[in-house]
């Protein structure tokens, strides 16, 4: 009994919570201050071009709006397995790398793209969602080698690319999809629990 507990999942329900905790505080500052602590966490190419890398961490735990109840429980469901399955500093871990790298990766496309606007520049861009990605992408790797990966897998990636093909595309659905891609691109084994006997 105490084991099967200490294996429930703590990080991944303390952090939904108080993401979600934080929106709700967040909606009662005034609009402008709101507007403005959104746009100083992000990370969006001004910021990070003053190097303001403390958005990395500052940005993956602010929403704009509270998150809505199917997607704060999609959340709390990947996050959560990935804590039980492989642990909460591993799946930490990989939210964290896949958070980042996908930031990073969007902010050097941003650059090097010719007449990126000021609003793009200084967009607000927070909350969970390339972590999310990127957890996904590792936990469908982890699967079996054979159907049950190569369909999830495909889904995911079809999941990834359809934003990009419609019409009005942004820069967070390519770095959804970059961290999905950072995701499927770690090793199996990476992030898997060590079982131990006794």
């Amino acid at each position: 009994m105490i084991t099967a507990l200490s294996r429930l999942p703590r990080l991944a329900p303390a952090y939904v919570g108080g993401v979600q905790l934080g929106a709700y505080a967040l909606r009662r500052a005034a609009p402008a201050a709101r507007q403005r602590l959104l746009r100083d966490c992000s990370t969006n190419v001004d910021n990070l071009r003053r190097g303001r890398w403390a958005t990395l961490a500052t940005s993956a735990v602010l929403v704009e709006e509270p998150m809505e109840l199917p997607y704060a429980l999609l959340l709390l469901a990947v996050l959560g397995y990935a804590e039980h399955a492989h642990g909460a500093w591993r799946a930490a871990a990989v939210f964290a790398y896949g958070h980042a790298g996908a930031s990073l990766l969007v902010y050097a496309g941003l650059r090097a793209a010719p007449g990126t606007s000021p609003r793009t520049r200084s967009a607000i861009d927070v909350g969970p969602s390339y972590g999310l990605n990127a957890v996904a992408g590792a936990l469908a790797r982890t699967l079996p080698r054979g159907p049950a990966r190569t369909a999830a897998t495909g889904a995911l990636l079809a999941l990834g690319m359809r934003p990009l093909l419609r019409g009005e595309r942004t820069f967070t659905d390519a770095g959804h999809l970059a961290a999905l891609v950072l995701g499927l691109a770690l090793p199996p084994g990476a992030g898997r629990r060590r079982v131990t006997s006794g």
